[in-house]
């Protein structure tokens, strides 16, 4: 399939993201099969299933750290990972990554914080760089999501002091301090020790009854999975094997690889 026989752009009222036949591959190994699937506005959608199921992979080519070999990616109605050219659909250049990739929100497993700032500078240094947002105007918006993660008071701490949940917490801030659309949530608990889990899935639960954010969440929190999501996607081998409510898919899973995976994970919980 080429390019031209995507859209160059989707209705308003359609998906706030889109995967549309999309492929990826490494040399032979495919680790993204023909995926299509489509995320609502406001939707928090929770991706879960084995490790090398291509869980991570559809965070990351969303975040354009990886290119995709197939297909088209869309958000917000427009085109991610290629450019209309004349009608057609080409692939995007540098500029139209980072003018789109402002849109997306990404916490990262490991936090990924300077080290050499403070909690406040680290969430105020990309709206100022990229946003053009004033020093004032930055610090206000960082301080008010310092407030909103519970660590308005650790704002000058460097990384450093703070724990792996406070860490975790700052890196939630720092993201939305660019104001995304989207927001992507890559194993936030799975660095932090079982103490600490509960006070960055509050943070979560939080944003996703306050804040109209669309949310995609890769997790082997399977009851938090269940308790938040508008609907759990188990991929397998590179695809979605199911996909549903939580009560379907954690009451009354319909393929035989969720209820093996379902069965194994929440057996070793």
């Amino acid at each position: 399939m080429t390019d031209q026989t995507y859209p160059t752009s989707l209705d308003a009222d359609g998906p706030m993201v889109r995967f549309s036949n999309v492929t990826k591959r490494y040399g032979m190994l495919t680790v993204l099969d023909s995926l299509d699937l489509d995320v609502s506005a406001n939707e928090m959608v929770s991706i879960i299933g084995p490790s090398g199921s291509g869980k991570t992979t559809v965070l990351r080519m969303l975040m354009t750290l990886e290119e995709i070999n197939e297909g088209v990616i869309y958000v917000d109605g427009q085109p991610l990972t290629h450019m209309d050219r004349g009608g057609a659909l080409v692939k995007a250049n540098a500029a139209h990554l980072r003018k789109q990739r402002g849109n997306i929100g990404m916490v990262f497993q490991h936090f990924n914080l300077f080290p050499h700032m403070t909690a406040l500078q680290n969430c105020m240094e990309a709206p100022v760089r990229v946003l053009g947002l004033s020093k004032g105007e930055a610090e206000a918006r960082s301080m008010e999501l310092l407030g909103l993660v519970g660590l308005a008071d650790k704002k000058d701490q460097h990384p450093s002091r703070l724990s792996g949940g406070q860490q975790q917490r700052v890196a939630i801030a720092r993201a939305l301090a660019m104001r995304p659309k989207v927001m992507l949530l890559d194993e936030v608990t799975s660095a932090l020790d079982p103490e600490v889990i509960g006070e960055v899935l509050n943070v979560i639960r939080q944003l996703n009854s306050e804040h109209n954010l669309t949310m995609l969440m890769v997790t082997h929190q399977m009851g938090f999975a269940k308790e938040i999501s508008d609907r759990v996607c188990f991929f397998y081998a590179g695809s979605i094997a199911e996909q549903g409510p939580p009560e379907q898919i954690f009451g009354d899973p319909q393929n035989e690889r969720t209820r093996q995976f379902l069965s194994a994970v929440l057996e070793a919980g």
